[in-house]
C-alpha cells in the first residue's frame, strides 16, 4: 500500500506530531502542501490531508491545495486537524473539508482530531491552552486510527482509481 500524507503544521509543530505517527504506521511520506506535485497523486492507494485550526479554519496553504487539485476517481482519503479547541457546530471545518474532497471524487473513509497546545490570539495572553497536547495517549489514539485505515484500504483494494476528465465525471484516464 503506498500513502501520502499532506500536512501543515505552523504554530507548535501540533499537527506534524500526528502526522509523523500516523505516518510511520502507514509507511507514508510527510510533505506540505507547496511541495505537492499534483500529477503524482494517482500514484497513491491512500492519501491523508491534515492541518492545524487556525481562527477556526482549516490552514490556507491546505485549502488552496484542494481547491487547485485536479478532479480524481476514487482515490481514498482520510483528514486530520488538531485544534486547542472543540469544533463549533456551525463551522465545521471537518466537514467542510470532506465535502471540497468527495467534490474531487477522493473516497474520505475517516477522519482523526486532538487537542493542540494553542497559543493564538487570546490564549497567547493566558500560557496557552493544552500544553503538552497532543499527548502519547493522543499519538496512540492516531496510530490506533492508521492502523483501522491500513485495514481497510488493504483489505478492500476497491475500484481504479486516477484522474477523471474533467468534462465527463467518472472518465478513467488511466489504463
Amino acid at each position: 500500500m503506498k500513502s501520502l500524507i499532506i500536512c501543515t503544521s505552523k504554530s507548535h509543530g501540533n499537527t506534524r506530531l500526528v502526522a509523523d505517527r500516523m505516518a510511520a504506521v502507514l509507511d507514508a511520506e510527510v510533505v506540505a502542501p507547496e511541495s505537492v506535485d499534483p500529477a503524482t497523486l494517482r500514484q497513491y492507494d491512500l492519501i491523508g490531508f491534515g492541518s492545524g485550526i487556525y481562527y477556526m479554519s482549516v490552514d490556507a496553504r491546505l485549502q488552496n491545495l484542494i481547491r487547485h487539485l485536479p478532479a480524481v476517481d476514487h482515490i481514498r482519503a482520510f483528514t486530520f486537524f488538531t485544534s486547542g479547541a472543540r469544533e463549533v457546530p456551525l463551522l465545521r471545518y471537518n466537514k467542510l473539508v470532506r465535502k471540497r474532497l468527495e467534490a474531487k471524487g477522493f473516497e474520505v473513509i475517516g477522519s482523526f482530531s486532538c487537542r493542540g497546545f494553542d497559543t493564538v490570539g487570546p490564549f497567547g495572553f493566558i500560557g496557552g491552552i493544552n500544553r503538552g497536547r497532543p499527548d502519547d495517549h493522543d499519538l496512540e489514539r492516531a496510530a490506533a486510527f492508521a492502523r483501522r485505515l491500513r485495514k481497510r484500504v488493504e483489505d478492500n483494494p476497491g475500484p481504479s482509481k486516477g484522474f477523471r476528465d474533467s468534462g465527463r465525471a467518472g472518465t478513467s484516464l488511466n489504463a
